[in-house]
């Protein structure tokens, strides 16, 4: 038995994203940059989630909460994110609370996350991108049948500033409904 659900944007409270950030600031700080930083205080929690919101609303962006049904605590944080409707393409990524991991609750997430861009968004390619050092990540990637497509250099900008390879992952959708 599950003992965790996904919600929606619209579910969760500022406080309750902002302590489920507080609580892994170490743990995300080089690989989540841009949420940290929208996440510095409270106050700015609150932006960045109204934010959010009316990225959902504009479809551009969707972003998902996993909760705890025994504590009510959030646990996981995933984002479907630049959204290319020419090609039909989307950027997937998460994290899970630092207590959480090694139990396949992302994996199983991220299941459920891919069935959503391809059967509700109609998107033809998910696609992560990881650090070179982030080996959870890519097995959560593998798991869920994504194949390593290759290695971009100096790609990403991580929490240090520092400019880093990371490894690039992607699932078609017709790889992922065989």
């Amino acid at each position: 038995m599950e003992t965790w659900k996904t919600d929606g944007i619209t579910d969760i409270l500022p406080q309750e994203f902002y302590a489920l950030i507080a609580r892994n600031r170490e743990h995300i700080a080089k690989t989540f940059p841009v949420t940290l930083a929208g996440c510095a205080d409270f106050e700015s929690t609150v932006v960045f989630l109204y934010q959010g919101a009316n990225n959902v609303e504009n479809g551009t962006d969707y972003y998902f909460y996993l909760r705890d049904t025994i504590t009510n605590n959030l646990t996981g944080y995933l984002v479907v994110k630049n959204i290319d409707r020419k090609i039909n393409k989307c950027e997937l990524a998460y994290f899970i609370d630092k207590d959480c991991e090694g139990r396949g609750i992302i994996t199983k997430a991220v299941t459920n996350i891919l069935d959503f861009c391809f059967d509700t968004l109609l998107l033809n390619k998910v696609y992560i991108c990881t650090s070179t050092t982030n080996t959870a990540s890519q097995k959560v990637a593998l798991k869920n049948g994504f194949v390593q497509e290759g290695i971009l250099k100096e790609e990403f900008k991580n929490g240090d500033g520092v400019l880093e390879d990371i490894v690039y992952f992607g699932l078609l959708k017709s790889d992922y409904h065989k």
